[in-house]
């Protein structure tokens, strides 16, 4: 068959070269040992946990070694696309500090150049690949209908064969003539382009994955589809297209892939490309309560599976990073055990530590790793993220909280700039419950006691602590004056004397302290009171006295 004759009947509008390509996208000028590696989802409306987990990857594999990472949108499948599906992908990766070096940024925005970014906008280029494949007796175009394929799948499972697909004798326009196809064409019928495959089933391909070591595999014997009948690339062919031009070195992608690595392979080949690295990460793995197993993340069952969920918890980007990094690394908890207070997109990230089983996602330990970043972070870091949180998802607490940043600033300081800091916050959208007894906007008082103080008792003290307080005082002296009430009203100050002699007393200064607290904030457990009541003001502080004081009457 003339193979040049035939790529231009299939082909006609089609006027470059290959080589016109490889001008226009040269190879990069970077460093030797420079990885260049990529994300490539597809805009189906949301960044998926497990989207972010790899996203990360990509990110870390390329700063370590003085490479680059470019994010590039995969939207060759119209059917699972959905209306502005990009800005759910890069929203996502923004709200939580993924930063590519190229590619898209935002809906019809990228930057870079080595685009366009999204593969809808690169047809010509896989178009000038299929017809220079064409012309070098690699790939044909298929006439089989729907129900032609159907057949063909039906006569392999009932003739049990091992490899299911269009290949060997069921491969059945492979070897059509020029004049048939030429007839086809003619007669309007509707064809794809496939790959005419070199494999053998005799023959098996090894690759070294960069997590799971050496893998072996069948080769591939596939003819796979490169174009669709609209001219439209599948996966398989445009990624590697794009990969070559766009000059990867490092494919990392997901487990489920590895099953294409032959046809990807045998493609790269077929082109004349050199065929980068593969790593293929774990899944993002949920233990499942029900059945006591481990299950993947399943968007309609786990509101944790969108990173948007994270988003409206108010969960810090640095909390997630912080977290998702001790999945992706055995070694990232003792670095950080080395390195505290290093941004955690400095770890020297290593593929070769990821463990190739499935990773546990768990939101206990999540909310651990966040209560402890949270508390290492000073309070205008938080302040601003608090406010910026609230801004968009509680617009009344925003109002009041940033009415006096000052003030708010000084309530979230308490305890914090301390060897051990408190670590009461593990998100955003808990904030309003633990700041509420500073805003009378937010504040329901609730004066229950402890089982072993009674309610006269515990009016005694306000009472007696109405005339004796001073915001004058310093801590020292303020704490004097509590313990100064103790005797009188048959407590001990020296808690150790209590523990000794209990029942010696009604109870000991840290009792006479907590009905303090519980009268000023409706809590037993607090930051420093002193700080508090600096921040209450003496108004504030004789009025709550008094609500409590007719509540235990």
């Amino acid at each position: 068959m003339d193979n040049i004759k035939l790529a231009q009947l299939l082909f006609p509008d089609i006027d470059k070269t290959p080589g016109y390509f490889e001008e226009l996208y040269p190879p990069r000028d970077l460093p030797e040992g420079a990885r260049v590696t990529r994300f490539a989802p597809s805009p189906t409306g949301y960044l998926h946990i497990g989207g972010l987990f790899g996203a990360l990857v990509d990110v870390l594999t390329a700063k370590v070694s003085g490479g680059l990472s470019y994010l590039r949108i995969e939207d060759t499948d119209k059917k699972r696309e959905i209306d502005d599906g990009v800005s759910g992908i890069t929203d996502g990766l923004k709200a939580f500090g993924v930063e590519f070096d190229e590619g898209v940024t935002g809906f019809g925005a990228e930057k870079g150049a080595y685009g366009p970014y999204t593969q809808s906008q690169r047809v010509e280029i896989y178009q000038t690949v299929a017809k220079s494949l064409v012309e070098q007796g690699l790939a044909y175009p298929c006439f089989c209908s729907a129900a032609e394929l159907d057949a063909i799948r039906e006569e392999q499972e009932a003739a049990g064969a091992d490899i299911r697909g269009y290949f060997g004798k069921w491969a059945k326009c492979r070897d059509l003539t020029f004049e048939e196809i030429e007839k086809n064409i003619n007669e309007g019928k509707s064809w794809v382009l496939r790959f005419r495959s070199q494999g053998s089933e005799d023959r098996r391909i090894a690759f070294d994955d960069m997590i799971r070591g050496k893998i072996e595999m069948p080769e591939n014997i596939i003819d796979e589809v490169l174009l669709k009948s609209d001219g439209i690339p599948t996966y398989h062919f445009a990624h590697c297209c794009d990969d070559h031009f766009m000059g990867t070195t490092h494919v990392i992608r997901g487990e489920e892939w590895i099953s294409s690595v032959p046809k990807h392979i045998a493609l790269f080949k077929a082109c004349g490309y050199k065929v980068p690295k593969y790593a293929h990460t774990p899944q993002v793995m949920k233990f499942d309560e029900e059945t006591g197993d481990k299950r993947k993340l399943s968007k309609r069952k786990d509101p944790e599976a969108a990173v948007g969920y994270f988003v409206v918890e108010g969960f810090p980007k640095e909390s997630l990073t912080e977290y998702l990094l001790t999945l992706l690394s055995s070694g990232f908890e003792d670095w950080r055990r080395a390195n505290p207070g290093v941004p955690a997109m400095d770890y020297p990230f290593n593929l070769k530590k990821m463990s190739p089983s499935g990773c546990l996602f768990d939101l206990v330990k999540l909310t651990d790793v966040s209560k402890n970043v949270i508390s290492h972070m000073n309070a205008d870091t938080v302040y601003e993220g608090v406010a910026a949180w609230a801004k968009e998802y509680d617009p009344g607490f925003y109002g009041v909280f940033t009415a006096s940043p000052e003030r708010s600033r000084a309530i979230l300081n308490i305890d914090r700039e301390s060897p051990k800091p408190r670590k009461d916050i593990a998100k955003w959208n808990e904030v309003k419950d633990y700041v509420s007894y500073f805003f009378n906007e937010f504040y329901t008082p609730d004066y229950t006691l402890p089982d072993n103080i009674s309610k006269q008792d515990a009016l005694a003290v306000v009472s007696a602590y109405a005339g004796e307080f001073s915001l004058d005082d310093d801590k020292d002296t303020w704490f004097g004056r509590i313990k100064d009430l103790c005797a009188p009203l048959g407590f001990t100050p020296n808690v150790k004397e209590f523990k000794q002699n209990p029942g010696a007393f009604k109870g000991h200064v840290g009792d006479v302290s907590t009905v303090i607290r519980i009268a000023l904030t409706s809590r037993r457990n607090t930051p420093d009171l002193y700080c508090i009541m600096q921040l209450l003001g003496a108004d504030e502080i004789k009025a709550r006295l008094e609500s409590a004081a007719e509540s235990w009457k």
